[in-house]
């Protein structure tokens, strides 16, 4: 059966309401939770972006059960490895044992804030590898000293740990991607459903590890106000897929970008409206193409109530049917 996990979008919403959310996503029945780490927003309009690393201490607390993940943090500029490593191992201890650490190459909407400008997507890769090397080494508890091609750590030892090792996710989207977290993670992250992934990393080793998706919806019971959200906010996605969207600086080009992205582009590319049988034709999608995990993501935090209610009572005994 596929895991179906709610995330808690900070691109959209406050941070104490992000909290909120995670209790009610467990309350509810969701089965885990994701938050994503971002500096800005993809657009203006969605308008927020609290630092997600305060709100996942604050979630551990306010939940029992529903484990969290990063989806996902990237290790390369904005954080340095040996300070991420720290901040997954304390999540580690204040969740007792449900966090997971995914991480990714990152963009330069977020990155660029540190002033390093934005290495070559091939820099990236290598810069990525060292960086995830060194967070496993730290997660032993040991000291470790390294000096390598984009990183030095000098005596750093990790002193509060959790009694199990963080679980490692890495976010792949292509073959290099894939050979890298068959590698080196505990988990495969593909935003969308790609089987040509799930199978490259298989082959490379990666067979029979969890593989996390994301699904976007727009709930509402008025289709044509879902559609509208959906635009207002998302119309960002549609803009030339991860080679684009890794580059653009900020949420004014995304807003250029997507400036010939039509409300029926991105009503057609993700359920609008009330249909359970959208959302569960979309997540029977993830299934066949290997997926164990997918978490939806409601567009619009001022509907994220309705939301919650109608997937209490509709959707979720839906999705579980899968």
């Amino acid at each position: 059966m596929v895991q179906i996990g709610y995330t808690l979008m900070s691109e959209q919403t406050p941070a104490r309401e992000l909290v909120d959310y995670a209790a009610t996503a467990e309350h509810v029945g969701f089965d885990y939770a994701v938050i994503s780490d971002h500096y800005f927003p993809w657009v203006e309009e969605m308008g927020h972006s609290p630092y997600c690393w305060s709100v996942l201490g604050a979630a551990a607390q306010v939940t029992e059960r529903l484990p969290l993940m990063t989806y996902v943090t990237c290790p390369i500029m904005r954080y340095h490895p040996a300070v991420v490593a720290q901040k997954a191992a304390t999540m580690g201890v204040l969740s007792e044992g449900r966090f997971t650490l995914g991480l990714g190459a990152g963009e330069n909407l977020n990155e660029h804030v540190v002033g390093e400008g934005w290495p070559p997507v091939d820099t990236r890769h290598r810069m990525f590898t060292e960086a995830v090397r060194i967070i496993k080494e730290l997660f032993s508890g040991e000291y470790v000293t390294y000096q390598g091609e984009f990183y030095d750590v000098d005596s750093a030892k990790l002193y509060d740990l959790p009694g199990e090792r963080v679980p490692i996710g890495i976010a792949a989207s292509g073959g290099s991607s894939a050979e890298i977290a068959a590698e080196l993670a505990d988990v495969l992250v593909v935003n969308d459903p790609m089987p040509e992934v799930v199978q490259l990393f298989n082959a490379a080793g990666g067979q029979g590890r969890p593989v996390y998706g994301q699904l976007p919806i727009a709930y509402d019971t008025d289709p044509e106000a879902a559609r509208e959200r959906a635009h207002r906010l998302w119309r960002w996605s549609g803009v030339g897929g991860w080679k684009v969207m890794a580059e653009l600086p900020g949420p004014v080009n995304f807003a250029a970008a997507a400036g010939s992205v039509r409300p029926e582009d991105v009503a057609g590319s993700l359920p609008c409206g009330a249909d359970v049988d959208a959302v569960v034709r979309s997540v029977k999608e993830f299934a066949d193409a290997g997926y164990t995990h997918v978490a939806l993501v409601q567009i619009g935090h001022d509907q994220q109530e309705p939301f919650f209610d109608w997937a209490e009572k509709e959707l979720l005994p839906a999705l579980r049917r899968i």
